[in-house]
């Protein structure tokens, strides 16, 4: 039986910019530091955060804020 030939990727990696968050991906950076994550693109652009709200809650993202308006919705009533 013939091996399978390994194909030649080259992986590469680069940390973001904001979050310091290492990743990898298989194509070379032209501007390698301008490269940012996702968490680190919805950090500095919140208002285009279109992740579903379970996705959010498992990141822990929006929780406190929901959490602190139905505390201060209880405080008014």
């Amino acid at each position: 039986m013939a091996r399978r030939r390994k194909r030649d990727e080259i992986i590469y990696k680069y940390n973001c910019s904001i979050t310091e968050e290492e990743f990898k991906i298989k194509v070379k950076a032209s501007n390698p530091e301008e490269l940012i994550s996702v968490n680190g693109y919805y950090e500095l652009s919140p208002e285009k955060d279109d992740r579903p709200a379970h996705i959010k809650k498992r990141l822990g993202i929006g929780v406190e804020t929901e959490q602190e308006e139905t505390k201060e919705e209880e405080q008014t009533e």
